[in-house]
């Protein structure tokens, strides 16, 4: 099987510091281990409509932004049985050896509302400084699955400017 996925970097600004909102993994038979909001597009689901309702599921938040959108262009209305969306994510993804065959894209978005204790396959929802994350990530980049440390790296190094290479 082969699959597609949208996977949300939720940023807040809290005490003048960028805080992001991470997971605990809870699918049966796999560790527990933190991630991003995020999972499957389903058939024919867009990528944004995907993201929103993936963050809904797994932590109870409503995004209310999300960096990109104001770049969608889709071919609504020029072929009544087709329909195609370009939209720019933050980042894409693709794993290349092992795991479960996938592709997905990360965008930055913010979302307000009360987070779950416990939602779809994640628990545990929190936010962390930009600063813990990378502490995180570069002391114990095995406590993350494999496709969000990435983007974690990338988001840090690209977006935030505190990752070397």
């Amino acid at each position: 099987m082969f699959y597609v996925n949208t996977r949300a970097i939720v940023e807040r600004e809290r005490d003048g510091k960028t805080e992001i909102l991470i997971q605990t993994r809870n699918k049966p038979n796999e560790p527990k281990q933190l991630e991003l909001p995020g999972g499957r597009v389903e058939k024919f689901e867009s990528l944004l409509a995907a993201l929103r309702r993936e963050v809904k599921e797994e932590t109870g938040l409503d995004v209310t932004w999300i960096e990109g959108e104001d770049t969608r262009i889709d071919t609504d209305g020029i072929n009544p049985d087709i329909v195609v969306e370009c939209v720019k994510p933050f980042a894409a993804y693709q794993t290349i050896k092992g795991g479960i065959d996938s592709v997905g894209y990360y965008f930055i978005c913010k979302a307000e509302g009360e987070l779950l204790e416990e939602g779809d396959h994640a628990q545990k929802a929190r936010w962390i400084t930009v600063e813990e994350l990378a502490e995180r990530i570069y002391n114990d980049p095995l406590r993350f699955i494999n496709i969000d440390c990435a983007a974690i790296k990338f988001y840090l190094k690209h977006r935030m400017n505190v990752l070397p290479n």
